[in-house]
């Protein structure tokens, strides 16, 4: 029976303790808070999406970073073999719009409950307030950790296997905070930078802050990115204010949804997707389609017709219509038409402009929030050091790594979850084999 370190507690490290420990190894699971799945227990805002409920052939299009790494894991373990694992230890399943899977109950203690009772009912040991200090190797082979339990002396422990799960350092207070990377290190890996992902936007825009608590559905969005400097950068509008000949720019990303202004910029489902494809060292730019189901000459006719039956008002009381009630005066500053203007007295140009307007409302972006409000980590431990089929380490026989402090990141709706659990199964099932 192999003895087998799984660190981490948190929903790759349980899976892969209980593939292990169901694998035939003896697993013991070492965990720096007092309980397991503490970011389990935030993901969804609490209700935890616990997959996507997705083709699985589809699956790979919402990883941004390093898809062809997870085939093996992924049909090895897929969101159907997750979905069944839950449904099959009394933890019943409902899937949303978007195909994003939660438990019925919307509850993710339930998740975390289901996930650590299965791992216990394997006989795995559990080892919390456990400060794991150095995974150590000798001959490119591993050999053991050495860990403290709250205030008592430095233990060394020697394993046959050590599985690294210990997330990336998106929510630090949750425990990540980024010591696998010191870990993989220490083993001669080499780390992509990590950075915050599915995280909000900052934006330079001062009327961001008027409407702060302001959530839009159902609208669309283009990110565009350019190096910085770049005056040439895309306006939303398939132009680039460039010459004639130059290159019409393409969005790096085309979503639609929900989103939220806040006191520094941006938020909601829609934003934390596009963040995934967004590039520090760019110069970023979104433009938001507030009627996204109306082309601009529909729009331009749907306009005109609130004009006409407004004739004689103002052209701020004729809005009421179009916008929010707090959006209304951004839009009228962003126009440039005055608030006082009599409707008949708007030229068709400024008319246009103002559809124009409505379809690519810009802000520019100078950055994204910290760690502690991305959702996931991007980059970690380079994938090219691992063995897919395995998750193996490539420098060190023995030492294993799964979930999120791996160079892999995926949009929202349950995709990166899914990457836990295959990965953290497939490392489990890889570390107890002989």
């Amino acid at each position: 029976m192999k003895k087998i370190a799984v660190i981490g507690c948190g929903a790759a490290g349980m899976m892969a303790a209980l593939a292990a420990a169901n694998s035939g190894g003896s697993v013991t699971i070492f965990e720096k808070n007092e309980k397991p799945g503490k970011k389990i227990y935030i993901t969804g805002k609490g209700r935890c999406n616990v997959t996507n409920a997705c083709e699985v052939e589809d699956y790979f299009n919402y990883v941004k970073r390093n898809p062809r790494f997870l085939y093996s894991a992924v049909y090895d373990f897929d969101n159907r073999a997750v979905m069944d694992f839950f449904e099959s230890n009394g933890c019943k399943l409902k899937v949303e719009r978007g195909d994003r899977v939660f438990p019925v109950s919307d509850h993710s203690s339930d998740i975390i409950k289901t996930l650590y009772n299965a791992v216990v009912k394997a006989g795995v040991t559990v080892v919390f307030n456990a400060n794991v200090l150095s995974v150590e190797s000798s001959g490119g082979v591993i050999s053991a950790l050495t860990y403290s339990v709250d205030d008592d002396p430095i233990t060394r422990e020697e394993f046959d296997s050590i599985i690294v799960c210990t997330g990336g350092m998106s929510y630090p207070s949750t425990g990540s905070t980024g010591d696998g990377y010191r870990f993989a290190k220490d083993a001669g890996h080499s780390i992509k930078e990590p950075l915050p992902s599915l995280v909000p936007f900052e934006v330079k825009e001062s009327w961001c802050k008027d409407l702060q608590g302001l959530s839009l559905k159902n609208v669309g969005l283009k990110l565009f990115l350019s190096d910085k400097g770049d005056t040439k950068a895309g306006n939303g509008t398939g132009e680039n204010g460039g010459s004639k000949k130059a290159k019409k720019p393409k969005a790096v990303y085309d979503g639609f949804g929900e989103m939220l202004f806040t006191h520094f910029g941006i938020s909601g489902p829609l934003i934390l997707t596009a963040s995934c494809h967004y590039e520090k060292d760019k110069l970023g730019k979104v433009f938001i389609d507030l009627k996204p189901a109306l082309n601009e000459e529909q729009l331009d006719k749907r306009v005109l017709r609130d004009f006409e039956e407004g004739l004689n008002k103002h052209f701020k009381n004729v809005l009421g219509g179009l916008f929010p009630s707090k959006l209304i005066p951004v839009m009228i500053e962003l126009s440039g038409i005055d608030p006082e203007k009599p409707v008949h007295e708007i030229t068709k140009e400024e008319r246009q402009a103002f559809v124009k307007l409505i379809k690519n409302l810009p802000m520019e972006i100078t950055g994204t929030r910290g760690f502690n409000e991305a959702i996931i980590t991007r980059g970690g431990v380079n994938v090219k050091e691992i063995n897919p089929s395995t998750m193996e380490s490539k420098l060190v026989k023995g030492l294993y790594f799964a979930g999120e402090v791996l160079d892999v990141d995926t949009e929202t709706g349950g995709f990166n979850l899914q990457v836990a659990w295959s990965t953290g199964h497939l490392s489990g099932v890889s570390a107890a084999e002989e």
